[in-house]
């Protein structure tokens, strides 16, 4: 191949440009290089398995599917191939043949501790709990320092219920690539839970904001320990977690926190305090809306919505990188069983893109849509005071409701993030909410229309 200036490249070194393109986030570069090199070499196993894994990053499923597959029917010996196979499968839903590529890996290549990993995560999404474990830790004992594995071993723990193990292998997320900088730069130790004086422990709000919020419990006891803690969180979760009781100051930049003997990343608390499932502080509500926003939002609701209906509050997407976000997030049309009830006001609480869909509504039940007009965390509080109920997936406005007492239904895909547990359609997270979860993977019908039955 010629490459510019007419130097010769091999093939080799484009599919190497390929997958740097692929792991440096620049899609459109690695697929507009795929493409030619694909056109060059049509039935190149190791060029079609490489263009269907760009395809899929750019969210062209069938097309990776149909490439990857072909790639697997030219070389059915190459253990890679059925190894990322599982992957692409296990992201269309169909699990049945993602478990059968994720057997067929181990078996090609029974030492590679990533084959054994990916088996992992095919049986976590089956709700093979048992299998899932057994696999993540064989990939584990070939490869004792690969953190993946035991972070994937800790959701499987927690999600069986079996907290005290999982929260030992849940320290392994600050070694995940995607958990870079969430940690202070720093030579001072780990808080061990010891007493420390005021002011001098730095309590760092890592992970997404629903996780933030869901361990922001934590504070009162860390605060009984080592009083005024500070805390280090994103300024979009200021004006609601400094209203937790024992709260020093709130620092939102590294370079503020001040002088500090330990830290302490918010969701190591629950590890920290010996948590259990019944020893899980619940005493709810622990975030309470500003009274002057309650009444400015419930005096608006009640304008804008007939008298006599039920307000259901409802949030439908969730953020697009979350890694989960594919088999949580659907579409606000699949609520139709809850828009045809007649005896209710719809108040949508969505931000961000997704509010566009509003646009394309039909029911019977009127809506209003309040997403544009909502700043902040608080904003959406005072919204839910004003609710009779809230209806949403698993995203941080679920917490929300949780933290703040608010009688609200989630629905969670088939195997949902290990807080939700199993089997149960309660949370001793959040005595208010109520769990609807998918009887078979990414099938929602079923549980909206069970939702709007029992609403």
């Amino acid at each position: 191949m010629s490459g510019a200036a007419g130097v010769k490249v091999t093939l080799g070194e484009v599919l190497n440009e390929i997958s740097a393109y692929e792991r440096d986030g620049r899609l459109e570069d690695a697929e507009a290089l795929a493409e030619r090199v694909l056109q060059a070499a049509p039935e190149h196993p190791h060029v079609l398995h490489l263009s269907g894994i760009v395809a899929y990053r750019r969210g062209k499923i069938p097309l990776a599917i149909e490439r990857m597959e072909k790639s697997l029917e030219l070389s059915p010996g190459v253990a890679v191939y059925p190894r990322n196979m599982c992957e692409i499968y296990r992201g269309a839903g169909r699990l049945d043949d993602a478990l059968r590529m994720a057997e067929r890996a181990v078996e090609l290549a029974p030492e590679d501790s990533r084959a054994h990993f990916n088996h992992a995560l095919i049986c976590y999404e089956r709700r093979e709990l048992d299998a899932a474990l057994a696999a993540a830790d064989r990939s584990i004992e070939l490869d004792p320092a690969f953190p993946e594995a035991h972070f994937e071993r800790a959701e499987v723990l927690l999600l069986g219920g079996r907290l005290a193990e999982g929260w030992e292998s849940y320290e392994w997320r600050f070694k995940l690539k995607q958990a870079e900088g969430m940690l202070p730069k720093t030579d001072k130790p780990q808080w061990d839970g010891n007493p420390l004086p005021e002011g001098r422990l730095l309590i760092v709000a890592d992970q997404g904001f629903g996780d933030c919020i869901q361990f922001g419990r934590y504070i009162p006891w860390a605060a009984e320990r080592a009083p005024k803690p500070v805390l280090a969180c994103s300024g979009d979760l200021v004006p609601i977690l400094r209203q937790i009781p024992g709260l020093g100051r709130i620092v939102t930049r590294w370079e503020t926190t001040g002088e500090f003997d330990a830290y302490m990343p918010l969701s190591g608390m629950p590890r920290l305090a010996g948590t259990t499932l019944e020893t899980i502080p619940a005493t709810i509500p622990y975030l309470h809306p500003d009274p002057a926003k309650i009444a400015a939002w419930r005096q608006r609701i009640e304008a804008l919505t007939p008298q006599g209906k039920k307000r259901v509050g409802l949030v439908w997407a969730g953020r697009p990188t979350h890694k989960n976000d594919r088999k949580r997030t659907v579409k606000l049309e699949q609520f139709a069983p809850l828009f045809a009830r007649g005896d209710i006001a719809i108040v949508t609480v969505q931000k961000g893109d997704q509010i566009a869909q509003v646009g394309g509504y039909f029911g019977a039940a009127p809506l209003v849509n309040l997403g544009p007009s909502i700043h902040d965390f608080t904003d959406t509080l005072a919204i839910l005071q004003s609710l009779d109920r809230l209806v949403t997936i698993d995203t941080s406005v679920a917490h929300l409701a949780g933290a703040s007492g608010v009688a609200t239904s989630v629905i969670l895909p088939y195997a949902p993030d290990w807080r939700w547990l199993l089997d149960r359609d309660d949370t001793p997270w959040y005595p208010s909410l109520r769990l609807y979860r998918q009887q078979r993977p990414y099938e929602w019908a079923g549980v909206i229309e069970r939702l709007a039955a029992e609403l």
